[in-house]
């Protein structure tokens, strides 16, 4: 045979001894080794013992460029002399006992597996095989397999398995032996189909008899056999077997027996393995039924509970609470059906639409609708009565609802969009221009010439609306047409004015009131005057936000106009202090109405508030009911069941002295408020105002920081839960809130638990559930004409008790992770408070974490998918006032009547050089209105050329709150139109360069009804932008409308912006639209012409991360997608040409970079963050013009930012835009992913896995490893 020829490596003398007799050996050929027996023997003997009595002859004979490994194995596959094959597997042995995996490695990449397989079998074949042969090969089968992927292949097609099953057999009670043959077993066990074929030969019951109770000897041995045992049980066939064969209970005993004589901890990998064996048995139905019967819940709680106070143990703690939640018996929500408790009914139901599919499920018992007259089918909630075997349960989502602008985990590329032709942008005028022509009565302000308007007159009659009527807004409109004819009038708008106040801009119609007549909020004689044309080059923008120390934050006392100091400062001076100071509040006038508006006011953030009006209590205003203050006010106004309490004589209720928030936030009038209230429409018709939404909330002027998570939060309420099942006389079960008894939702029990109620607009709790004197379970309600969609909550709480930790549970979460469990805490709005001065939402709640509980999800709601479980959103608080009325939410709420109020508020604060005009774009499916705001600066004159100019302003398109649980994008979207209505230079000049068309909520009905993600319809609005339908989603159908009308008549956008909210990431970031980013994200191939592209649309984001604290570029991705596809954001670039086409996502939780790393975010950085998107506008027009692109072509380089982005992903993951995560998921969370794979894997998967790294490695984690940095 060919043998290798000895090679040394540079620098290796050649003379060295180990190299001379390597060489030695390679000359003696087969016959010679055969022939002289003995003479290889001691060349064999003689390498062994320099080997064994010197570190360099080892790093000779494995050094680089050394060829003594295939001298050795080409020796030991050609010797028959068994002591010269022992002196190889010694000098083996040797080799690889040193030197780690490389070693390993290099032996395994020469063929040294297969060779010491093959002498296995031809060991085996001798009578009787050497006993000492055998535990050699098998001592390095055990080193060598781990690292060897085909080990297990190789061992099956050879027969190796057979062989080392049968020495086992044979060799029982010889430990020496047994030792290595199970370490090998443990390697071949790692193969899915060998682990089968042990089982089948008796393997599983060798082990458990090895398996013993509590003993100092062999305990290496006990823990080898349990390795293996582990790795067999993770073949379902295999755990079968050991149910059958009764070995559950067995497994418990032993594991007490170990936990109770193991007091010194000495032996925790043998109680380790002990548990990882009932961790692989319970992935099965039989396998928990087993656990149940045997009493295992009772059993590990108890040896769990008694392990919490030893850090060491936590493994066992974490494996055992696994166990346990994965055995706790599934339970159905403890409700009639999973639908909303509201229904509404559609004017038709799309046959493939996700409602038909909800009500066209087989029946299984629960409640029927009725849905267009006809009778619905019933669905209910049920456990999934198969073997969870059928479908696997991954650890994270992947529904197709739960997308958030993000793939849920996705961790391959095949979610980008490959087809080129859809990645080309391309106008798509699919509507003749006939039937968008009705929409010209939404840009008068491109036709309109003002003439005969008067621009010197007041306020009052420079005012813009193209409305002729003045009717309240609190009066609902009438319908609107909702099919446009050219025909058509021009609607009838709902302008919010005060008598008096009009101003209309309708040609030839402009009247002027008198002039004793003027608005109450500024007087005439502080209106600014005309500010001249802003150079848009004296604008400097920098982001050194961070050098600001927070003593410069400025307060409400320190809101001065420059017209208060001596020498105003030039009007550039004003804009770089703007720039520089402003940006730290949203406010960004001085004495102005907005400095105090929305959270922008800073006087209720320490002291308490004097200004107060009286109330009465309960306020009855057309029918409209407010909450009752204190004793027990939990009941519902309005309801038929409980009291409002005892009244005052006469029958008046009890004044209550309150915080005129009126005066503090000057956007803000509880009295419109509740008028607005009058004129909103709900499918539960909703006849309650809550207190938060009356009062108002005035931002804190302090930061609130993200909660520190405690140590063992997570595993403690997790036992807490196991505890019910433990101790079952202990649980109280009570109904205290049910919405599904719409009569009497409030069940009354004499003061004895707390008080719930969710009936007020954009609210959502659903059940109540009383488990223990202080702990509630709160179920969701979902969205409208939904069976899922749960997060967004927003109920009230009463009757509580001061100084006592309350603990609240809401149990039908869905998302596989959250924030909450990241330094996110909920909010709480107390009256007492408010009415003490501080009326404000903060941020609370101790022990907050998020994981899967025990409640599981129908497959009818969970995509056809079985085995889904729901999540646990669990916090607990304490209650600082007697007879409190408190409201908790996912975010700070903003109603669709909020925003009405707030434009009727924003009318009254137009200047003379404002356009302002508000229409109804349409009705929707609830009957309420739609708003599109129109803002502009008025023309200086009726000059040809200023008129020219006026019309010819480039276009900006908003939108937010297409999603109503996204609260944030209405907040960030209150800044922006402030900002827009400022009289700072700034706010004037982007007037005068932009007009701006905005749709400030883009789903009304959703946010009425406290649905979290869908519209009436029972669909996401942003998955209907391709093909929206006039009936089911009008208010996306007039605004792609819109939008279609502005391409036609060349006037597409130069942005469009939707606002959002993210659940799950941190800072605010954006998604836009690039063909170039999209194809180096995808395998796809393209040539240079495909792949030209105009780079402006990075432009606002990079200006935006200089700029806005909160603002990470980092986050930003501009890669299109397949599932986004049907996106407002892909949808106006694709088919509108809007190269600058984004959705800005806002956290909800807060930031870790910047000025407000560690801190959760506020309204005030809310509204800051919408005023800022304004002001990199400004910044954008600058950089449009051609002598700014030459200044600032560093904010274009976007190939230096993909470089280093690519870089970082070719590190990391496969994209940049899978991160829909700040954080990898929960640690914690492996203890609770219950469900798992029961059928057994796919033979024709074969592959070993390193089963030297411990086989329940993950049971490991512990709360010491969770507080990784964000």
């Amino acid at each position: 045979m060919n043998k290798p020829k000895m090679t040394t490596e540079k620098g290796v003398p050649s003379n060295s001894r180990v190299l001379m007799l390597l060489g030695q050996l390679e000359k003696m050929s087969r016959e010679a080794m055969i022939r002289d027996a003995e003479m290889s023997r001691q060349v064999t003997a003689k390498i062994l013992h320099l080997i064994q009595t010197q570190e360099k002859t080892r790093k000779e004979v494995m050094s680089k460029g050394s060829s003594g490994m295939e001298v050795i194995l080409a020796s030991l596959k050609s010797t028959q002399d068994l002591q010269t094959a022992l002196n190889i597997l010694y000098i083996l042995s040797e080799l690889l006992t040193v030197g780690g995996g490389r070693r390993v490695g290099v032996f395994v990449s020469k063929g040294g597996t297969g060779i010491l397989l093959h002498l296995l079998i031809t060991a085996s074949n001798e009578s009787p095989p050497s006993e000492e042969l055998m535990l050699q090969l098998h001592s390095l089968l055990a080193k060598v397999g781990p690292k060897d992927r085909k080990f297990g292949v190789k061992a099956r097609l050879t027969g190796a398995l057979n062989v080392t099953v049968n020495l086992l057999k044979q060799n029982f009670q010889n430990t020496k032996l047994l030792l290595p043959c199970l370490q090998v077993l443990r390697v071949y066990s790692a193969n899915s189909v060998n682990a089968i074929s042990l089982g089948k030969n008796g393997v599983v019951e060798l082990m458990f008899k090895i398996v013993g109770p509590y003993s100092k000897k062999n305990t290496s041995l006990l823990k080898v056999a349990l390795d293996t045992l582990g790795a067999l049980l993770k073949s379902k066939t295999n755990a079968r077997r050991a149910v059958d064969r009764v070995y559950v209970p067995v497994l418990l005993a032993v594991y007490q027996d170990w936990h109770r004589n193991d007091t010194r901890q000495r032996h925790m990998l043998i109680r380790k393995g002990l548990l990882a064996c009932l961790r692989n048995i319970t992935n099965t139905k039989l396998g928990r039924k087993a656990f149940i019967d045997a009493d295992g819940m009772r059993i590990l709680y108890n040896t769990s509970t008694e392990c919490l106070p030893v850090r060491t143990l936590d493994p066992l703690v974490n494996t055992s609470s696994l166990v346990m939640r994965k055995c706790f018996p599934k339970n159905r929500l403890p409700l009639p059906t999973i639908k909303s408790a509201f229904h509404y009914q559609l004017p038709h139901v799309p046959a493939g639409g996700p409602v038909a599919q909800m009500y066209n499920q087989p029946p299984e018992g629960g409640t029927s609708y009725q849905l267009c007259n006809k009778p619905l089918k019933k669905v209910d909630d049920v456990v999934d009565e198969s073997d969870d075997n059928e479908e696997m349960e991954a650890d994270t989502d992947n529904d197709a609802e739960n997308e958030e602008d993000e793939k849920d985990n996705c961790t391959e590329n095949d979610d980008i969009e490959t087809d080129l032709n859809k990645l080309r942008p391309r106008e798509s005028h699919s509507r003749p221009f006939e039937e968008l022509r009705v929409y010209e009565r939404f840009f008068l302000e491109l036709s309109e010439d003002f003439q005969g308007y008067n621009f010197d007159c007041p306020k009052s009659a420079s005012s813009t609306s193209s409305s002729s009527s003045s009717s309240s807004s609190a009066t609902k409109s009438p319908r609107p047409i909702i099919v446009p004819t050219a025909q058509a009038l021009p609607p009838k708008h709902a302008p919010i004015l005060t008598p008096g106040e009009e101003c209309h801009l309708t040609k030839g119609q402009h009247t002027r009131p008198p002039p004793s007549i003027s608005p109450p909020s500024v007087p005439p004689a502080t209106l600014p005057s005309p500010l001249p044309p802003l150079e848009l080059d004296t604008i400097h923008i920098t982001k050194d936000q961070d050098k600001i120390d927070d003593a410069h934050m400025p307060s409400s006392d320190r809101y001065t106009t420059s017209s208060s100091q001596t020498r105003p400062p030039s009007q550039g001076a004003r804009v770089e202090q703007e720039l520089v100071h402003v940006l730290e509040r949203v406010a960004l006038e001085a004495e102005g109405p907005l400095n105090a508006g929305g959270g922008g006011g800073g006087r209720g953030g320490g002291s308490p508030v004097n200004a107060t009006r009286h109330i009465q209590s309960p306020l009855l205003v057309g029918g409209i009911a407010t909450r009752r203050v204190g004793g027990g006010g939990g009941s519902a106004g309005g309801s038929d069941c409980g009291s409002e309490g005892p009244e005052e004589e006469g029958g008046e209720g009890a004044v209550l002295e309150v915080p005129d928030t009126a005066l503090l936030l000057l956007l803000h009038d509880p009295d419109l408020y509740v008028e607005m209230v009058k004129g909103t429409g709900s499918v539960p018709q909703y006849s309650e105002v809550a207190y938060p939404d009356y009062f108002g909330h005035v931002a804190p002027t302090f930061r609130e920081p993200l909660l520190e998570r405690a140590y063992g939060v997570q595993r403690s309420k997790i036992f807490q839960d196991i505890e019910r099942l433990i101790h079952p006389n202990d649980i109280l079960d009570k109904i205290v809130y049910d919405l599904d008894i719409p009569n009497c939702p409030v069940i009354d029990d004499d003061g004895k638990s707390l008080k719930f109620n969710s009936q007020f607009e954009s609210g959502n709790l659903r059940k109540a559930v009383q488990i223990r004197k202080y702990e509630y379970d709160l179920v969701l309600n979902s969205d409208i004409n939904s069976n899922h969609y749960h997060q967004w909550f927003y109920f009230e709480v009463s009757g509580m008790h001061v100084g006592t930790t309350y603990r609240f549970n809401i149990i039908n979460c869905e998302k596989s992770n959250s924030q909450f469990n990241y330094g996110m805490q909920v909010l709480m709005y107390s009256v007492q408070e408010a009415i003490s001065g501080r009326p404000r939402w903060v941020r609370t709640g101790t022990d907050i974490c998020y994981y899967k509980n025990h409640f599981s999800r129908s497959s009818i709601a969970a995509g056809g998918q079985k085995g889904k479980s729901y999540y646990t959103m669990t916090f607990s608080t304490n209650f600082s006032h007697k007879d409190d009325v408190c409201y908790f939410a996912y975010h700070y709420p903003y109603t669709y009547s909020t925003l009405k109020m707030h434009l009727s508020k924003l009318e009254t604060l137009r200047t003379p050089q404002i356009y302002l005009r508000q229409d109804v774009l349409c009705e929707t499916l609830g009957g309420n209105s739609c708003p599109l705001l129109t803002i502009t600066a008025m023309p200086e004159s009726t000059s040809n050329d200023h008129i020219c100019q006026f019309r010819n302003r480039p276009l900006i398109f908003l939108s937010a709150r297409v999603h109503p649980g996204e609260t944030n994008a209405s907040w960030v979207m209150k800044g922006t139109l402030e900002f827009l209505m400022g009289t700072s230079p700034l706010a004037a000049s982007l007037r005068e360069a932009y007009i701006f068309k905005i749709v400030p909520m883009l789903n009304p009905d959703g946010v009425v009804n406290g649905n979290h993600r869908c519209s009436l319809s029972g669909e996401d609005l942003n998955r209907q932008w391709q093909s929206p339908s006039l009936e089911l989603h009008p208010t996306i159908y007039h605004t792609k409308s819109l939008l279609q009308y502005l391409a036609h008549v060349q006037r597409a956008p130069l942005v469009f912006c939707d606002y959002h909210g993210h659940s799950r990431k941190k800072n605010v970031f954006m998604y836009g639209c690039s063909v170039k980013e999209t194809v180096w994200q995808s395998n796809i191939s393209a040539t240079s012409s495909d792949l030209q592209e105009d780079l402006g649309y990075r432009t606002l984001p990079k200006i935006l991360s200089q700029i806005a604290p909160a603002f990470s570029m980092a986050s930003c991705s501009f890669v299109v997608e397949r599932s986004k596809e049907s996106t407002a954001r892909v949808v106006v670039w694709r088919e509108i040409g809007v190269q600058r086409s984004y959705t800005m996502e806002s956290t909800l939780c807060g930031c870790d970079q910047g000025k407000y790393k560690g801190f959760q975010i506020g309204t005030r950085e809310l509204e800051e963050m919408g005023a800022q998107f304004c002001v990199a506008l400004l910044k954008l027009k600058r950089l449009t013009s051609p002598l700014g692109l030459r200044k600032h072509q560093h904010l274009l380089d976007v190939e230096s930012d993909l470089m280093e982005t690519h870089c970082k992903v070719a590190s990391s993951s496969p994209t940049t835009y899978v991160m829909d995560e700040d954080e990898p998921s929960f640690l914690e969370e492996v203890d609770y992913s219950a469900e798992s794979n029961d059928e057994d894997p796919d033979p024709d998967n074969d592959h070993s896995n390193d089963v030297q790294d411990n086989p329940v490695h993950l049971d490991q984690l512990s709360d010491s490893e969770t507080n990784h940095r964000d």
